[in-house]
């Protein structure tokens, strides 16, 4: 029971955050809607990706891949904590989304007692699923998509294909002579072409209680062709470094049964407040 209520509080779709991705060249400063800030503190979340609501969605730009994301917190007394986590992410020509991943309570509870849990995003059907592949139970709920990607649509720098973009030009706000954006060029990474970008924020010194200047650094890798990044690097001395990356990235369109909730399935229909956030597989009505 108490791993349900977990559940229910959060997002429907989480681990399409990282793979749909934002624009590139977004600042540092309050943390992306999507899950791009910097990495959460203690408590429930999803591996691979962090809680949000669907993205944009992409279409004519299939592909298949592993979210791996890493981070290493260094203690006061030199001792480190690393943790290492993996989740599958597929999306189809059509926008259609599937992302399969566990749940981490982060040392509150045995991880053998948590079912796999995977999302499907169809845009095509204007339906969400949260699939407990323990259970054999889904959950079913409406959504309606924010803008659309492929050819004929609107550009992914304007504000109806997904979130407003911070352009590369300087930042806005009273912090901005703090902040530094430079470009890393071009790279291949798991065969893909990605354009780099990095953005240092210093906190001054004294600014809060710091002896010292304080720099927290992002690094952006993003591929315009998948319209996703490839690569996302976070240092922040007060939290530690994180790094999401895509792995064994594969451009075959994947299986369209992939993206529909299993015959031999209980599908139930999410209502209220989980109709728009999400609730627990095999949540009743």
């Amino acid at each position: 029971m108490r791993i349900q209520k977990v559940l229910i509080g959060l997002p429907l779709l989480a681990a399409c955050a990282f793979a749909q991705g934002p624009e590139p060249g977004r600042g540092p400063g309050r943390g992306d809607r999507m899950g791009f800030g910097p990495p959460p503190g203690p408590g429930a979340r999803f591996l691979g990706a962090e809680a949000g609501m669907p993205g944009r969605v992409v279409k004519n730009s299939p592909y298949s891949a592993d979210v791996v994301t890493e981070s290493t917190q260094t203690l006061a007394d030199g001792n480190h904590i690393r943790q290492s986590t993996t989740a599958k992410f597929y999306r189809d020509s059509e926008g259609r989304t599937r992302s399969e991943q566990s749940v981490n309570l982060n040392g509150l509870a045995a991880n053998g007692n948590l079912p796999q849990v995977v999302f499907i995003n169809d845009p095509v059907a204007g339906l969400n699923y949260a699939l407990n592949t323990k259970d054999r139970t889904a959950t079913k709920s409406t959504w309606t998509p924010r803008g659309r990607g492929g050819p004929g649509a609107t550009p992914p720098d304007q504000a109806q294909a997904g979130p407003p973009r911070r352009g590369p030009g300087p930042a806005r706000g009273p912090n901005s002579q703090n902040i530094k954006t430079e470009s890393l060029g071009r790279q291949t990474i798991e065969g893909v072409q990605a354009d780099g970008t990095r953005i240092t924020l210093t906190i001054p010194a004294g600014q809060m209680g710091n002896e010292l200047p304080i720099q927290v650094v992002t690094e952006r890798w993003y591929s315009a062709d998948l319209q996703t990044e490839i690569l996302y690097k976070h240092s922040d001395p007060r939290m530690g470094d994180t790094v999401r990356k895509l792995a064994n990235v594969s451009r075959a369109e994947p299986s369209p049964t992939l993206f529909a909730a299993p015959s031999d399935y209980k599908v139930t229909e999410a209502s209220g407040r989980g109709s728009r956030f999400g609730a627990a597989p095999g949540a009743q009505k």
